[in-house]
């Protein structure tokens, strides 16, 4: 029987969304209007536009929009997309973002300050729109290029490749621990960049001197994917106790998504059991049963099922209740992965609510689970486990 047949669904559901939730991985909005073209490039993952005659609109995801967010903005529910962007222009990015995040009714937000912070908003902007709290993430890779290109500035010290490595590690390193007294953790694409099937080893000295020679002396734009800078990126993240958020699983097409499996990232867990450092896996799907071992066997392993969620649509259900099946429930997050369209974060709230609602209630009605324990891990799930291991609470 379906969960959504459950009698005790709505009387969940209800319960849902009187729970704060904390959405720990997720990125500004972008504060103006958007062509169509724009719009769909956001509800779609590939770098290219559909093929002529079709549309992003026709997907989980794009249906999605038309059903949730449309009443949302003034606009009847499976509107057509020429009608439904024409609502949002009428209505102007501002108040379309304001009424999307306000009906989303997030609580605290873990914003990506490190992807294209020059076309959305950053992340106290955010807060303000939103009225969550936002806490930053330092996105690792985007740092080390920063700092990077203040070497290669015409002000920069011109010195020997190898006096002018250390400087910049050095530099990287303290840049690093500033960052970090205004954050709640950091974030890697190492997955993106390296795959997932690096060595998971501390890199020696030497190694990480020599790449970082190579590394400054690449032309602007600087792009960090380097394997053994990551690595040391993540080791001084580790050797700081940080939570470390990583990318897994499903993403745009620059990922090698066969490389992305956490089982990959074994070693890594082993290796840093011990040392402070929490890991946190993003996104998972269709990983997201490995992921869920992972945080089962490794203590310092949690993991969530954002962005999956909104690309799977009126399956995601089926995603959310998979997430429950190994996995202790106080080391399962929540997040939406929201970049750029304010219905991202909206749909990432409300169809994660419906999902969870759909679960517990199966394992209420059909399993003999008490209603205060599917509630307790409701509440786990959506904002107590988040505010535990950030610090926030």
């Amino acid at each position: 029987m379906s969960s959504k047949q459950s009698p005790s669904y709505p009387d969940f559901r209800e319960e849902l969304a009187s729970l704060p939730l904390f959405d720990h991985h997720c990125h500004g909005v972008v504060p103006k209007d958007l062509s169509r073209a724009d719009f769909e490039a956001m509800i779609s993952e590939s770098s290219r536009p559909a093929p002529e005659g079709l549309t992003c609109f026709d997907s989980q995801l794009g249906f999605q929009v038309l059903a949730k967010c449309a009443p949302i903005l003034g606009a009847q529910p499976w509107c057509s997309p020429e009608e439904y962007l024409g609502q949002r222009r009428q209505l102007g990015a501002a108040e379309a973002n304001s009424r999307l995040l306000r009906a989303s009714q997030l609580t605290d937000l873990g914003v990506d300050t490190g992807f294209s912070p020059d076309v959305i908003t950053p992340a106290d902007e955010l807060g303000r729109i939103s009225g969550a709290t936002p806490h930053e993430v330092v996105r690792l890779e985007y740092l080390a290029e920063q700092v990077a290109q203040e070497f290669q500035s015409p002000g920069a010290p011109q010195e020997t490749d190898g006096a002018l490595a250390r400087k910049f590690l050095d530099a990287l390193a303290v840049r690093l621990s500033d960052a970090l007294r205004g954050a709640i953790g950091v974030k890697s694409i190492a997955a993106y960049r390296i795959g997932l099937d690096f060595e998971a080893a501390r890199p020696a000295t030497g190694e990480v001197l020599e790449s970082a020679q190579y590394f400054l002396r690449g032309t602007a734009p600087l792009r960090l994917a380097d394997p053994v800078l990551i690595r040391h990126l993540l080791w001084l993240a580790i050797d700081a106790g940080q939570v470390i958020q990583l990318h897994i699983g499903y993403g745009d097409d620059d990922v090698d998504l066969h490389r992305c499996n956490p089982l990959l990232l074994t070693e890594l867990f082993r290796l840093s059991r011990d040392t402070g450092a929490r890991f946190t896996l993003l996104h998972c799907y269709p990983y997201h049963r490995e992921a869920g071992y992972l945080a089962h066997v490794f203590e310092h392993v949690y993991f969530d099922v954002g962005l999956a969620i909104n690309y799977t649509g009126s399956r995601s259900d089926a995603v959310i209740a998979e997430s429950l099946e190994l996995a202790p429930f106080g080391k399962i997050l929540f997040s939406t992965d929201a970049f750029g369209l304010a219905e991202l974060y909206y749909l990432g709230a409300e169809l994660y609510r419906d999902g969870l609602a759909q679960a517990l209630a199966e394992f209420h009605d059909f399993h003999g689970w008490p209603k205060e324990q599917c509630l307790r891990v409701a509440r786990m799930i959506s904002y107590d486990n988040a505010a535990r291991l950030y610090g926030t609470n």
